[in-house]
């Protein structure tokens, strides 16, 4: 009864779609952010919900383009030393903040090598407590300023302690966004709701939990193959639906110019079970899939000081629940096959360092009860109740895996947690057993073998397991430090090869970008690390 209404009121929807599409204005670009933007600060864009705004406001050195290459932003061009420890870049002289009354005259002041000094500076001061912090942990002396220089106003140096072979796209991330330190240290903490950058768009208003409007910077520096500057939009509108079914039917409506992901509210409804776009709406609505750098998986907290059910820390006790239920069923009715079983570890399919080599955690109910046994707990006899917790976006997976599990003795109890609770408690150790995900935040398998090295213990780090093993470090060191591309990823396939037979966590799938936009929508191109980027984008009436 249920199933029939909606698509009736979806029907009706689309139906007098047309009505207001002709009534909005075909040049602003407008979507939903069903949890909210909690800082509009790139100190603070730990993942998507701040990465994709800060990314229309702010520039850093350099970007990754589409094929996930580093490629020219403020910098026009760089150098590196012979000894890969010395990154000097050439700042382009015409970018320039936004316009802001505390600039001479109000007009934005041109960006220097200076105000990137200022910017990392801030990253790494205690004081403004940046998720960012880590990054340069690598830098000659970071937090006096040593291992940042600027040899005159267009020349900005960085200095590392020791070659790390990824810098260069680790400076692609926001945290690396260039701020200007007039308005930051008027503002202090509210530059978080006032911010000014270099980007395509500029700051115009935010009602918390109702919309943020972004309007198009006229100066901006950058033009298309013509020679037209960008961006072509005249302003970016974000919402804040929580309800992902009444955020679909905005969609619907016209309301919102596109869907990221794959929600159980409207999967059904707009895709079908091989995972291809419901025929009814092709001739509207586009539907792109691309690989996504990203897993998902439960984790455990294997630290013997932190974790408060014992259990977690026996070895076999976690190998039985990796064989324990069927991945391949997940993917296909709980995610309609827009995403691949997670068999081989942490690193995803695609990238460097993914490798079916190995054990692979496929569906063996056998196995998983051999395991149980080795566990001290044949049949699941004598097996405590298993706290696993999450949020409620995952809510069908966590079910699917307690059922399934359920059959050979395991059993698990749910626990649904909001978000920013979640998250202080996996940062702070206290959760035993939750369901976890990584987004690549640069196309390396150090992202994710990172979240293992013991040095990164959270919450000072992303080591959320508390996983320590001095072979592991020992690799993981020597990887992050080889410019060999061939020999880092034998490397990076022996760190996950531990991380595997040491089952400190559940793969659950590989996941891939799935998004969805009118037709009418143009150079709205994704890539696998899911980056929103409008500078290009247009609307056709």
């Amino acid at each position: 009864m249920y199933r029939a209404f909606f698509i009736c009121l979806v029907a009706v929807l689309v139906s007098c779609s047309q009505h207001k599409k002709g009534e909005e204005k075909r040049t602003v670009f407008r979507y939903n952010e069903s949890k909210g933007i909690t800082s509009l600060d790139p100190a603070y864009a730990k993942d998507n919900t701040v990465i994709w705004p800060t990314t229309q406001l702010f520039n850093g050195l350099v970007e990754m383009d589409d094929s996930l290459h580093v490629v020219p932003a403020i910098a026009k061009g760089w150098e590196i030393s012979s000894d890969s420890r010395i990154y000097t870049f050439y700042l382009r002289k015409d970018v320039r903040f936004h316009d802001h009354p505390l600039f001479k005259d109000s007009i934005g002041r041109t960006v220097s090598a200076h105000d990137f000094v200022y910017s990392f500076l801030r990253i790494v001061d205690p004081r403004v407590a940046s998720p960012g912090f880590s990054l340069f942990k690598m830098v000659e002396k970071p937090f006096d300023g040593a291992g940042f220089k600027a040899i005159n106003d267009s020349v900005f140096q960085i200095t590392l302690q020791r070659p790390f072979a990824s810098f260069l796209g680790l400076l692609t991330m926001p945290y690396c966004f260039v701020v200007p330190h007039e308005v930051v240290e008027y503002y202090g903490n509210d530059f978080r709701n006032h911010p000014v950058g270099t980007g395509p768009f500029m700051f115009k208003t935010w009602r918390e939990g109702e919309k943020l409007v972004l309007v198009k910077n006229p100066k901006y520096f950058e033009v298309d193959s013509t020679g037209k500057r960008l961006p072509y939009l005249d302003a970016i509108a974000v919402t804040f639906i929580s309800d992902k079914q009444s955020e679909f039917l905005e969609f619907m409506k016209g309301n919102i110019d596109f869907l990221s992901g794959v929600n159980a509210a409207y999967k059904d409804e707009m895709i079908t079970r091989a995972g291809q776009l419901n025929p009814k709406y092709a001739d509207r609505i586009h539907m792109e899939v691309l690989p996504y750098l990203n897993t998902e998986y439960l984790t455990f907290m294997v630290d013997p000081n932190k974790a408060s059910q014992k259990i977690i820390l026996n070895k076999n006790f976690r190998t039985a629940i990796n064989y324990g239920f069927d991945r391949a069923k997940m993917v296909k009715y709980l995610r309609n096959n827009l995403c691949s079983p997670a068999y081989w570890g942490i690193i995803p399919a695609g990238l460097p360092g993914f490798s079916k080599e190995g054990t692979a955690y496929k569906y063996d109910p056998d196995k998983a009860s051999e395991y149980l046994a080795k566990a001290g707990y044949p049949n699941g006899h004598g097996l405590p109740e298993i706290k696993l917790t999450t949020t409620s976006d995952y809510l069908d997976l966590c079910e699917f895996i307690q059922h399934e599990l359920s059959q050979i003795g395991i059993k698990i109890g749910i626990e649904v947690s909001p978000l920013a609770s979640f998250k202080q408690n996996k940062a702070d150790g206290n959760l035993p057993f939750f369901r976890g995900s990584w987004i690549a935040d640069y196309p390396d398998a150090e992202n994710y073998l990172s979240l293992f090295y013991s040095r990164n213990f959270s919450p000072n780090g992303s080591n959320y397991s508390h996983f320590k093993d001095e072979e592991y470090d020992r690799l993981y060191v020597q990887a992050v430090a080889e410019p060999d591309m061939a020999k880092r990823i034998g490397l990076y396939e022996r760190m996950n090869g531990i991380v595997v037979r040491e089952s400190v966590i559940i793969p659950l799938y590989y996941d891939k970008v799935v998004r969805f936009y009118p037709k009418n929508i143009h150079h709205f191109k994704g890539n696998s690390l899911n980056i929103l980027k409008l500078k290009s984008v247009y609307k056709e009436d």
